[in-house]
């Protein structure tokens, strides 16, 4: 029997192991089967027994280089592990090479914000709307911008959540932790001209949501999320539209012009700064754009340098 036969004939006795005394699902086999799949590809097919740490090593800065995410290749050596234990057990390896080998981090995806004109795009569009629906799109919109609420603190709004003499918002976020928050004057007009509006609505009295449904109940997540991003083709921007875009263009324009990150994480109603500090990820090219046009001595490459 070849190297290859038995190394196949090693994974499908790992694999029936996995399901029949570990119980694991179909589904569960299938991936650790696809992992070792490729970690044979990746290694070359060489005798499993004869893999060393540096091979390890080896396969995560290869899966790394085709652009393999921190997650996938975490779930990869999670397999590996699993699998030279087995082995271990088997006396068929007499150590597990993966045991000190971790994956990279994954970086932080940064969050996508509108920019400046994008914003003036979707909410002036809709300032001439006198709908009673339109109305209340608009304040919603107009607060998520104005205040960087997450959706479900939009939901939560009252009637008394409102301080409409002092411009400002009582809101309930994660933890339950109330926040007062300061609201623009085009928010503070939106939001007027839909309380004016929202009595066609009421068929409860009871009822305080700020936000209301035909049937004048508390509105959804789900009838919010589709009602943005129709607002938004209408207004000629796509359809990822979602409400937690405008948080982050909320966030990222402020820090921009303030760069005070302490009030943006208040405002934001983060526990901890360094959730905040993502939005302090400029853009590298717009940094350097102000750095030339600003700096007296920004002459950083002149056409000599290339000769």
């Amino acid at each position: 029997m070849n190297s290859a036969t038995r190394d196949l004939d090693t994974v499908t006795a790992f694999l029936k192991h996995l399901e029949s005394e570990r119980r694991l699902s179909p589904h569960t086999v299938s991936n650790y089967q696809r992992d070792l799949k490729e970690a044979s590809r990746v290694l070359g097919q060489q005798d499993w027994a004869q893999v060393t740490v540096h091979d390890i090593r080896s396969l995560v800065a290869n899966l790394h280089r085709q652009g393999k995410g921190g997650k996938t290749i975490a779930r990869q050596l999670s397999t590996l592990r699993t699998f030279y234990r087995y082995l271990m057990r088997e006396g068929i390896a007499r150590d597990n090479p993966v045991v000190d080998v971790r994956a990279p981090k994954s970086g932080k995806r940064l969050p996508k914000a509108l920019d400046a004109d994008q914003v003036t795009q979707l909410l002036d569009a809709g300032t001439d709307k006198g709908d009673p629906l339109s109305l209340r799109d608009q304040a919603m919109m107009e607060l998520f911008y104005a205040c960087g609420l997450r959706l479900a603190e939009l939901l939560s709004l009252d009637l008394d959540s409102v301080d409409m003499n002092a411009a400002q918002l009582l809101v309930t976020g994660k933890g339950n932790k109330t926040r007062q928050l300061p609201m623009g004057k085009p928010a503070v007009a939106a939001l007027k001209r839909w309380l004016k509006a929202r009595p066609l609505f009421v068929k409860d009295n009871a009822e305080k949501a700020i936000f209301l449904s035909k049937n004048g109940k508390r509105l959804s997540p789900s009838s919010v999320q589709q009602r943005l991003k129709r607002h938004a083709l209408e207004r000629g921007l796509d359809d990822h539209l979602h409400p937690h875009k405008l948080r982050h263009s909320f966030a990222t324009h402020l820090l921009e012009s303030s760069g005070d990150l302490r009030a943006v994480q208040e405002l934001l109603g983060h526990a901890d700064l360094a959730t905040t500090q993502v939005y302090t990820h400029l853009d590298f090219q717009h940094l350097a754009q102000v750095y030339d046009g600003a700096h007296p001595r920004a002459q950083r490459r002149s056409k000599d340098d290339d000769e």
